[in-house]
């Protein structure tokens, strides 16, 4: 038969399994610090022996990194989902830029769809909480928090979406773009046109998640990304005019 005598689990093992969890459905980020031992091991209701067991497991497996008179933290385990060499490609070619546009017009526009079907009344409270940030940053013209909640927006989509694979991925990727391997996103935000543009795609975006409308929120997450797409394009063919005109310009000031 089958069956096999069933054992209770250690604490220590409950305590590794609610852990990780937490990270794989990215409600523990990368880099974020856990609680001091005693107040950790209050909230989950277990001796501190049990909670440095669990530690040291989850360390052992690396999904927690300690820093000596820091405390722990969670592993930066993103890190390694490119390699550096291949970062480095992505940031010599221009052509990278809009490849990795047309991957997340695709991934975010799926994400949008599942949203509108899996995501709990909470779930969209959150994207609506972050909107709201994003028209009040608007409203105060900084580019740096719109680029910042702009990222937090698309996030909390792929979140929504409550796929853990996906999610991750799409966190590596947004790492990428906020490190500059991509493209600028403050630049977008610094143009008065280009911004009010922006904040009306990801409040029809928003609109149609609220009204859980697939077909709408797949369509506007695509408009949004094919609008920046277009505008990265143009950007990069002025730069070049702009090249060809100062050559010109350094020509006709030294031609006697």
């Amino acid at each position: 038969m089958p069956f096999r005598p069933v054992q209770s689990e250690k604490l220590s093992t409950a305590v590794v399994r609610q852990i990780e969890q937490l990270i794989l459905r990215g409600i523990l980020r990368p880099g974020e610090r856990l609680p001091a031992e005693r107040e950790l091991a209050e909230r989950l209701g277990v001796s501190r022996p049990s909670l440095r067991d669990a530690i040291s497991a989850l360390q052992a497996q690396g999904l927690l990194a300690s820093r000596a008179g820091a405390g722990v933290y969670v592993a930066d385990v993103l890190g390694s989902a490119f390699a550096p060499a291949l970062v480095q490609l992505f940031a010599r070619h221009d052509d990278a830029v809009f490849d990795y546009l047309s991957f997340r017009r695709d991934m975010e526009g799926l994400a949008a769809e599942r949203a509108t079907r899996l995501a709990s009344d909470t779930d969209l409270r959150v994207v609506q909480t972050v909107f709201d940030k994003m028209e009040a940053a608007h409203a105060k013209r900084n580019p740096e928090d719109e680029a910042r909640l702009d990222a937090q927006f698309h996030m909390a989509i792929i979140e929504a979406s409550h796929n853990v694979v996906m999610l991750h991925m799409m966190r590596s990727m947004y790492d990428l773009l906020r490190e500059g391997v991509f493209y600028n996103r403050q630049i977008m935000f610094k143009q008065r046109a280009t911004r009010e543009t922006l904040l009306d795609q990801h409040g029809r975006i928003n609109d149609s998640l609220q009204a859980r409308d697939a077909m709408g929120a797949r369509a506007t997450v695509e408009a949004h990304l094919d609008y920046v797409e277009t505008c990265l394009r143009d950007q990069s063919k002025a730069e070049r005019n702009e090249e060809v005109a100062q050559q010109r310009l350094d020509h006709e000031v030294h031609q006697r």
